[in-house]
């Protein structure tokens, strides 16, 4: 018999009684930490109000009915819908706070120094997989930081590579079309009045900066040169809030996958995250959030992938800025209590190191 403590209902979610409220808890309990769905008898031993099997079924019963619980197969033994594990998230969920030695443990894998800020990243991806045993997200919007420095570089006639290096050392390329009759010393004009204009700019305050200045005096620069600086800076006006996703872990997606139409689901989930619309995506639900959200199915709008769920939080920095997103993704059976803590804290330091 299962003697474990089950800690009092937190209020109650509308439209149950403490009786289904508490069968439904136990039910996803079971579900998060096996996978296998339970029945009354079992159920009957685990509930802190002593309940006969058929009272269990009854309410069983009525929860299917809403919803909330199915039956997998021709068994008595019952699993949460998606919707039942919502329900349960919103209003019978219970997580407690990190300790101090979890904390320090977070701090100190991601503070080491002489990592670049990509390997930091990653690592933070890694860490979170590796916490959650589940995929561990992090995404770093480009082009939010001060540039350091700008160059055009001759590719042939009619092309350019514009590169630009950011203050924290990432390296960024972009493949530009150049004005007819261009001459190649128009290019080094170009380069040495965008480094002469940066003085800790971020990208987006050196476009407002360097359009303001050519508006207002035309003779700085000849109209070839002045084309070029703008067609540079534009090419990541496109994608300013576009970000860098890193995705660690993906192989803990695929773990008890027995059937082949969850494979093709995991597969596309796989390609739909290297888009540039989910990284967009990502970004405002981060943004629509104060602290973590829990997204189940096709709840986030990102996937219509069921069997999946993603718990996201923003990184703020001291301007309380974005500066980016944290989460995990991994089957609906992921441990919420333990991961939403987790990211949370993850995303906080994560702050910190980007603002």
């Amino acid at each position: 018999m299962d003697h474990r403590h089950t800690p009092p209902l937190p209020r109650l979610p509308p439209g149950l009684d403490i009786r289904s409220a508490a069968v439904l808890r136990e039910i996803v309990e079971q579900y998060v930490e096996t996978g296998e769905p339970m029945g009354s008898r079992t159920l009957s031993r685990l509930l802190p109000h002593k309940l006969s099997p058929a009272t269990i079924r009854n309410v069983m019963a009525d929860l299917t009915d809403a919803g909330l619980l199915f039956s997998p197969h021709t068994s008595a033994g019952r699993l949460p819908t998606e919707r039942g594990l919502r329900l349960f998230v919103d209003g019978l969920l219970q997580f407690g706070e990190l300790s101090d030695e979890e904390r320090t443990n977070i701090n100190l894998a991601l503070a080491q120094s002489g990592r670049s800020l990509q390997d930091t990243l990653a690592h933070a991806s890694s860490l979170l997989s590796g916490l959650s045993a589940a995929a561990g997200l992090v995404l770093a919007p480009k082009g939010e930081g001060p540039v350091k420095h700008i160059e055009f570089v001759p590719l042939s006639p009619g092309r350019a590579l514009v590169v630009l290096v950011s203050a924290d050392g990432q390296v960024e390329n972009r493949i530009i079309e150049t004005p007819p009759g261009l001459p190649p010393s128009a290019l080094q004009q170009a380069s040495n009045f965008l480094n002469a204009h940066l003085s800790g700019l971020t990208l987006a305050e050196l476009r407002k900066h360097v359009g303001a200045k050519l508006a207002a005096d035309r003779s700085a620069l000849d109209e070839l040169t002045s084309a070029v600086i703008e067609a540079g800076l534009a090419t990541w006006a496109s994608d300013g809030r576009s970000g860098s996703l890193i995705l660690r872990g993906q192989g803990r997606l695929l773990e008890d996958i027995d059937q082949l139409e969850k494979l093709s689901a995991i597969q596309a989930l796989f390609e739909r995250l290297e888009t540039e619309e989910t990284l967009l995506k990502l970004l405002d639900l981060a943004e629509e959030s104060d602290g973590v959200r829990i997204f189940i199915g096709a709840e986030s709008g990102l996937f219509g992938t069921a069997g999946v769920a993603m718990v996201v939080a923003p990184a703020r920095n001291a301007q309380d800025r974005i500066v980016g997103a944290i989460g995990v993704i991994g089957p609906t059976r992921i441990n919420y209590g333990k991961i939403i803590p987790v990211v949370d804290y993850t995303a906080r330091v994560i702050g910190r190191l980007l603002g």
